[in-house]
């Protein structure tokens, strides 16, 4: 008697998601990425509702034993792979290759982060893949992209900072360069990651096909810069492209604490000077521009400086209201309080079998009608390998 069995009931075997369901519901992700952008990209598609396997080789994910302040566990692994189930797979052995070519037939993407060529020596190429699962959406982060001088190179995070200027720039006047510390390139890489993904998919709703989905960290560094690079014609190297408007607009001190202020349009400009008791300044036709007020910063921001020291920055925030852009600097550990992140239920609670109950972020993305499920824990070392193994070796027998 044939085996009727679907994709959905072999699915099934597996831990379901408590909760709503979200956009993404039924898709399944095969993650083999390591370190932040290619996990964090697949922990958004898990956000939206998709199953995602995390595939760790015996070693573990290198970021499993980054250095943390978390004991036991490392802090930036729970922290980019939330909501995904683990298995350990040895791609380099034939069992493990295996294994995984039996998880592609019922799989709707995979993500990897390996260098070019190294997918077609593991034998975990597209062009491999895609014969056994025309549908599969397969994506490659790299570091560089798939050609060029720099394909095979390794590409980290601070490193693409560094190549694409971001580090200049960030740097202070006739000062050296600067590290964006917060790995903002991997995490921007994500979002590309889970964006592109998903379009793909929904372009499969329409061809019924799968495809090849590049994104890379250097596309991810310059794609930041956009308003950056812009480069007419008639223009110098040297000439100045960052988008800074001046002094003004900046974090600046108090009595107690530091204020970030941003009053660009003349209406912000009109409350902070009225507000700081700078009406002299307001009606002084030498600053009533952005442009003006970046050139003559030296005279405005003394006076500015002069007249915040009078509150402490959380009393000026208050004053300020909605009528000057401002926020007082907190650290990341008030945002867990916080009322507007609370307002928008941004914090979950989760439970690990080594760290314990812990808070953490819950998901990016908003969607009315599908929420998407409650958000878990990150797995630990092949956590799921009965389960998962159980389904691989089910679709192994019936192909």
């Amino acid at each position: 008697m044939p085996n009727t069995e679907t994709k959905q009931d072999v699915v099934s075997h597996l831990p379901e998601r408590v909760g709503a369901s979200g956009p993404l519901t039924g898709i399944r992700v095969l993650d083999l990425s390591a370190y932040i952008a290619g996990p964090y990209g697949c922990a958004l598609l898990a956000d939206q509702g998709a199953q995602v396997i995390k595939i760790e080789p015996p070693a573990g994910d290198n970021l499993r034993k980054y250095p943390s302040t978390l004991e036991d566990e490392s802090r930036a692994f729970l922290g980019v792979n939330r909501s995904k189930l683990g298995i350990v797979l040895d791609l380099k052995k034939d069992e493990g290759l295996q294994r995984l070519r039996a998880l592609v037939k019922s799989a709707d993407v995979l993500v990897h982060n390996f260098r070019p060529g190294v997918p077609a020596r593991l034998g975990i190429d597209y062009e491999q893949l895609c014969a056994i699962n025309p549908r599969l959406i397969y994506c490659a982060l790299t570091g560089y992209g798939d050609e060029g001088p720099l394909r095979t190179k390794a590409g980290y995070d601070q490193v693409l900072q560094t190549l694409t200027g971001m580090c200049v720039l960030q740097g202070k006047q006739d000062g050296p360069p600067e590290v964006l510390y917060g790995s903002v390139v991997d995490y921007y890489a994500a979002a590309l990651l889970s964006g592109a993904v998903s379009s793909a998919l929904y372009e499969r709703e329409r061809s019924g096909k799968g495809q090849y989905v590049g994104v890379s960290l250097l596309r991810a560094a310059l794609a930041m810069q956009s308003a950056r690079l812009v480069w007419a014609d008639s223009e110098p190297r040297d000439k100045g492209r960052d988008m800074r408007s001046g002094g003004i607009t900046g974090i600046h001190p108090t009595r107690e604490g530091y204020l970030y202020i941003s009053a660009n349009t003349p209406h912000f400009w009109k409350a902070l000077c009225e507000k700081t008791g700078m009406t002299d300044i307001l009606a002084n036709e030498r600053y009533d521009s952005v442009r003006k007020r970046a050139a003559h910063q030296a005279e405005i921001v003394p006076r500015l400086h002069e007249a915040l020291r009078a509150y402490s920055a959380l009393e000026w925030e208050a004053r300020f209201g909605d009528e000057v852009p401002c926020a007082a600097a907190r650290t990341v550990e008030d945002m867990f309080d916080f009322p507007q992140v609370a307002a928008e239920d941004m914090i979950a609670v989760y439970q690990h079998p080594v760290v314990g109950r812990y808070r953490g972020f819950k998901r990016a993305m908003v969607f009315g009608r599908t929420p998407g499920p409650e958000p878990f824990a990150a797995p630990m070392l092949n956590e799921h390998a009965d389960q998962i193994n159980a389904e691989a070796d089910l679709l192994h027998d019936r192909h």
